[in-house]
């Protein structure tokens, strides 16, 4: 009875962050290293999560990364991240979400919001920054020869002019 208050809780906290806050990744700057093809960022912050042909990929490499500038500096409340509906979904499992102001190692060096253990073929999972600042959200996949696929990436948050 604890976990369902709990799940009911959590689910309500989301639905409440998500009607209150705006998707701040709407028209803003995606970039990728390195890119697979025509699999460009962009796609990855289109508004479109059940296309396979709308989703961003990197190619093999080192700690692949997808990186989104949010052109200001927001407080991050929550991130969500959609996962291919076709294939591949475990080219997500261990990716890292950062944020925050610096691109120093590309901006996989911000602090951690979350890691991603797995999230099942064209599922959506919600990830809570409660309130971590930053103007960069990463997504990167540490190891050697890696690929990082995403259908969609959402950040709800505010802007702020106070970085501390």
């Amino acid at each position: 009875k604890i976990l369902h208050t709990i799940f009911i809780l959590t689910v309500t906290m989301l639905t409440l962050i998500m009607f209150v806050l705006c998707n701040v990744a709407i028209g803003k700057n995606a970039t990728q290293s390195p890119t697979h093809l025509a699999w460009e960022a962009e796609k990855a912050i289109d508004g479109i999560k059940n296309d396979r042909t709308k989703c961003s990929s990197t190619g093999y490499g080192n700690n692949s990364f997808w990186r989104l500038d949010l052109l200001n500096i927001y407080r991050v409340y929550t991130v969500v991240v959609t996962n291919r509906i076709d294939c591949c979904s475990e080219h997500l499992n261990g990716a890292e979400i950062r944020v925050g102001n610096s691109l120093k190692n590309n901006g996989n060096d911000n602090p951690k919001c979350a890691v991603i253990s797995s999230i099942p073929a064209g599922v959506s999972y919600f990830y809570l920054c409660v309130g971590m600042v930053g103007r960069y959200v990463n997504l990167v996949i540490p190891g050697v020869m890696k690929v990082l696929t995403l259908c969609e990436v959402e950040v709800y948050g505010t802007g702020t002019t106070n970085i501390n």
